[in-house]
């Protein structure tokens, strides 16, 4: 959540107008003249004085002539023009008062957060170099803790902002209340809130303790209007004697170490504290590094879709084939599934990565035979876009391919963000004949419930559960239930991970199953799994052009794909 603004003194506007520093010289040159004329009228009423005063007293007295009625008139103009001096003069210090009040409160409001009263950003790093330099003539270190509220975004969208700045308020108090002597505290913007303490050289602890004191002190209940809200931090910490060679040691280099460590933080699980290590700076360049050629390998097509084979475990057929995306990086060679889709998803990539992806597999299914199916995995990604169904059905349509022949999976974590937003989903693709099929089922979250309420046409266990049943009887109760489930409701089941004869014979006494695992075959590549299919005389046509990407030249991640290859490392 953003600050609003502090206002600056250009923002105020002056007697003079709003229009810059022009009437302001007016204003002063205004006065310089008038206090000009309020002096000459001292001096022109002490000369004038000087000689009538004396003739007016005498004529008073009957001793003399009346006074020149011009030099009386000069007088009492020397007058006037005196009690306008004063008063100008007085209008002038108050004027003087108000401007230093304004000086002093713009300064405040430069130098402050306007919501909490902390320092901000700009000033945290001028007084943080201030106190790195009077630190180190005591011999003393600093350390630098940036400070996030957890979970800040979801306080906002359900409570609104006005207690959303309530609790940076109470934040900034309850740590304000633990701040050491000599110890500064700043917003940094949003919910991010700035530490720095010195400390004595070689002895971090007391840093760490008052960054635990921190998340505990922070940890307690805040209340607001409808009861309370448990509020969490995730600190990181920096020290002024712990930066690389090449660091200059100043306010931006321990924030920047810090913001490191506090993302650490989070990703370790949030409500805790993470000390700045080299080796998080070296990952995170890692990072952005596999972030670039991940962005540059879906745009030169390195991505290719690989094919695993489901087998009907009763005679052994082959029934399709689930796709698996793989990317064979020229820099870093093969990275699997597991690495790269999380990636491609956090950056906003996965839609035109996906979108590739399926269109090639459409392609490469078109001549197999026409009773062999293709199953793609789905996520929740795509589940949240609107325009799932119609994107998919443009990929049909273009590779004209049957959608009944086209069998998506979604996993139980599909079904938990919006239940009636993938429930009308699911139903539009079902109704187009397209194949639903629960994946990983046994896994997640998901009630018979939902099984009932969902538009699923097939069951897959989870490997987890079929791969370890030869040795394991809690397993094999599991796929006997699930099994059992399946007939019940009249849905197909798939077994993923057979990887040995022994379990394929166990699965086998449950009934008419499909299979799929390293028994039957790894993944192969298309070329591998047509040679294998024209072998057994399960190609329908020749092979046909592949259809060219209508936003190839589109840089990656524009916009959501239509579907998500998500695939268990094969």
């Amino acid at each position: 959540m953003a600050a609003e603004r502090p206002r600056t003194p250009a923002d105020e506007p002056g007697p003079s107008g709003p229009h810059g520093p022009a009437p302001a010289v007016d204003r002063a040159d205004r006065d310089l003249m008038a206090l000009a004329i309020a002096s000459a009228a001292v001096i022109m009423f002490v000369g004038n004085g000087a000689s009538i005063m004396p003739v007016v007293v005498r004529a008073l007295q009957g001793a003399g002539l009346p006074p020149d009625r011009l030099l009386t008139n000069a007088l009492l103009l020397n007058i006037a023009l005196i009690i306008f001096g004063l008063r100008r003069y007085r209008d002038l210090v108050e004027e003087v008062r108000e401007r230093r009040l304004a000086e002093t409160r713009a300064r405040e409001l430069a130098d402050h957060d306007p919501l909490t009263g902390c320092l901000n950003r700009r000033a945290i790093a001028r007084a943080t170099d201030d106190l790195i330099a009077g630190s180190s003539a005591r011999g003393e270190e600093v350390g630098f803790l940036m400070i996030d509220v957890d979970n800040f975004k979801r306080i906002n969208d359900a409570n609104g902002h006005s207690v959303g700045d309530g609790v940076l308020q109470v934040c900034a108090r309850r740590i304000a209340e633990l701040l050491p002597p000599r110890g500064l505290l700043a917003r940094l913007g949003g919910d991010e809130f700035a530490c720095v303490v010195p400390f004595a050289a070689g002895r971090p602890e007391p840093v760490e303790d008052f960054a635990r004191r921190i998340a505990q002190h922070v940890a307690r209940p805040v209340p607001v209007t409808r009861g309370e809200l448990e509020v969490t931090v995730s600190v990181g910490i920096a020290r002024s004697d712990a930066l690389g060679d090449q660091d200059v040691l100043d306010a931006q280099a321990l924030l920047h170490k810090a913001g490191i460590a506090m993302y650490q933080a989070k990703k370790a699980g949030k409500n805790n504290h993470r000390w700045f290590d080299p080796a998080m700076e070296r990952d995170l360049r890692d990072r952005h590094a596999l972030e670039r050629a991940l962005r540059s390998g879906i745009a030169a097509g390195d991505f290719v879709p690989y094919y695993q084979q489901q087998i009907d475990i009763a005679t052994g057929r082959i029934t399709g084939f689930e796709m698996l995306a793989r990317w064979q990086s020229e820099r870093y060679g093969h990275i699997g599934p597991e690495d790269f889709i999380p990636l491609a998803e956090e950056i906003g990539v996965i839609g035109d990565l996906s979108e590739r992806l399926i269109r090639q597999a459409l392609h490469d299914a078109r001549e197999w035979d026409p009773a062999l199916t293709l199953a793609v995995n789905i996520s929740p990604l795509q589940l949240r876009d609107p325009w799932f169904a119609q994107r998919l059905l443009k990929l049909l349509i273009e590779s004209n391919f049957p959608p009944h022949r086209l069998e998506l999976e979604v996993t139980e974590t599909c079904l938990h963000e919006n239940l009636a937003q993938v429930r009308s989903l699911l139903v539009s693709l079902r109704n187009q004949g397209i194949t639903i099929s629960l994946d990983d089922f046994g896994s997640g979250y998901s009630s018979l419930s939902q099984l009932q309420s969902l538009p699923f046409d097939r069951l897959k266990i989870d490997r987890a559960f079929v791969s370890p049943m030869t040795g394991c009887a809690e397993s094999a109760t599991i796929v006997r239930a699930i099994s059992s489930l399946g007939e019940g409701l009249g849905l197909p089941v798939t077994a993923e991970g057979v990887e040995s004869a022994e379990i394929a014979a166990e699965l086998r006494e449950l009934g008419n199953l499909q299979a799929q695992g390293y028994l039957y075959g790894r993944p192969e590549s298309a070329e591998q799994t047509r040679a294998r299919l024209a072998a057994l005389g399960l190609i329908a046509s020749p092979a046909l052009p592949a259809p060219a990407a209508p936003d190839a030249a589109a840089p990656a991640g524009t916009a959501p794909g239509p579907a998500d290859p998500l695939s268990d490392v094969a």
